[in-house]
């Protein structure tokens, strides 16, 4: 008998054929397209004469080029992306493809939209021309990011040719701290293993920490796993995984003991062998934040800035030197108290309810410190509708937040929402490069709950003392 981890399970039950000892042909349960990966495979598959083979297996989404202000109707005016926009709607009326578009009422970022859809399920293989399709392994998915060239293959086949990955398991167990929560753990650990540590890894997490975390922080770990460079990220599904699917999937009673009994085999065999592991304690965690322009530049809120001096080799030194250049931070100075200029919440990493409601918890009763503009972007129109529900908007609103439409928005400069020339931001998004939030923007990545307090106090601060600075 040989053992199998779940990576494997996943792989060789959606395996058409087995090409060759690196390759094979995986079967696609769910493709998932937005508005600037999909035109030029829907003119391939136009130019060569072919359809859509499976359309109720695709889902489409306008998110990345969509305009977050207050609006209604909803309008793109920038021309290049309202083209992109329409291309999208057109191509899906076609071929009979669900889109979530401009003016849906559920439309939203697809990697939030598609779980709370009911539509990521443990055992299936999603697939996205997105990078943060990794966040589907929080429900015991395998879900990873493909090109153009790919999805025009996947339209066309509902299959892909797939280079297999090697596995890596990481367990972390323990508690996590006071103040922390899975950003700072998934920060931390890119910090630790380094922006190349997982890759051409599919890596499966484990241990009493993940066991503890909820579905929607099990997403944001997931969703970040790609900056480590791992080519997927799997966490087992479990009650926790069961009780999030129960309001969202429609089935039958008897269905979900059906679905259950299957979704519990999906662990990784207790024999089963990984390439590489690494075993972590969550005491180790505390808040965490960027301090350079890649993810794996990261600090604890209590320690200092970095020196070109302290780095292991020339390519870090120099790594390191341009970094401080561009973000504008001094080695050997503490982080806290840095000013800010710019807030920003959302995005496919923390843009769901439960980081909203930790936003909300933070800054009720304080106000947005004078000089900020800090914008809370719900990842869905379901999301939106739900914090409005629950008072969430209101809160925030008045403590000075902008309570914007859903979309990626400052996630990345792909739509009106960018930071200028020389801005700071406390950033709830997953990648600080260089021009990411837009041209000479400088971004530090943290936590819902760290950005919130840089927002009402003006500045990145250690969010487990804001009650003494009260």
């Amino acid at each position: 008998m040989r053992y199998r981890n779940l990576y494997e399970k996943l792989v060789d039950s959606h395996t058409v054929k087995t090409i060759d000892a690196e390759n094979v042909l995986l079967y696609v349960d769910l493709h998932i397209m937005n508005e600037y990966t999909s035109p030029q495979a829907f003119a391939g598959l136009e130019e060569k004469g072919r359809q859509v083979m499976r359309p109720r297996q695709q889902l489409a989404v306008v998110s990345h080029i969509i305009p977050t202000h207050a609006q209604t109707p909803r309008v793109i005016v920038d021309s290049a992306a309202r083209l992109q926009a329409e291309n999208l709607a057109r191509n899906c009326s076609k071929a009979g493809i669900r889109l979530f578009g401009t003016n849906d009422p559920d439309q939203g970022i697809e990697h939030i939209v598609a779980p709370e859809r009911g539509l990521v399920r443990p055992g299936m293989v999603i697939l996205c021309g997105d990078s943060h399709t990794t966040t589907y392994g929080a429900l015991g998915a395998l879900g990873f990011g493909i090109g153009t060239s790919e999805v025009e293959h996947v339209l066309a086949t509902q299959t892909l040719v797939y280079r297999l990955a090697k596995t890596m398991l990481i367990k972390i167990d323990g508690k996590l701290p006071f103040g922390t929560s899975s950003k700072d753990l998934v920060i931390w650990l890119i910090s630790r293993i380094g922006a190349q540590g997982a890759r051409g890894y599919a890596v499966e997490f484990a241990g009493s920490t993940i066991a503890e975390l909820s579905a929607e922080a099990r997403m944001t770990l997931c969703n970040m796993t790609v900056e480590a460079g791992a080519r997927a990220a799997l966490i087992a599904p479990d009650q926790t995984t069961f009780d999030y699917l129960r309001d969202k999937v429609r089935f039958e009673p008897s269905q979900w003991d059906a679905a259950m009994r299957d979704w519990a085999t999906m662990q990784s065999d207790a024999g089963a062998q990984f390439d590489c592991e690494y075993q972590f304690e969550a005491s180790d965690i505390a808040p965490f934040v960027t301090w350079g322009t890649s993810p794996d530049q990261a600090i604890a809120i209590d320690e200092p800035v970095p020196s070109a001096q302290e780095q292991t080799s020339p390519e870090s030194a120099e790594s390191t030197r341009r970094a401080l250049r561009y973000i504008g931070l001094t080695p050997g100075q503490s982080i806290v108290g840095t000013a800010v200029d710019r807030v920003f919440i959302g995005s496919c990493t923390n843009g769901r309810i439960e980081d909203l409601r930790t936003v909300a918890a933070i800054v009720r009763g304080r106000k947005v410190a004078s000089g900020v503009r800090a914008m809370v972007v719900p990842g869905s129109g379901a999301v939106r509708r739900q914090a409005e529900a629950e008072g969430i908007a209101q809160v925030l609103i008045e403590a000075g937040f902008e309570w914007r439409e859903p979309g990626c928005s400052m996630c990345l400069a792909m739509n009106d929402d960018v930071l200028s020339d020389g801005e700071r931001c406390a950033s709830t998004t997953n990648r600080n490069f260089e021009g990411r939030q837009g041209r000479g923007g400088r971004t530090h990545l943290m936590s819902p709950a760290m950005a919130a307090a840089a927002a009402v106090t003006g500045c990145i601060t250690d969010v487990r003392k804001l009650e003494a600075l009260a």
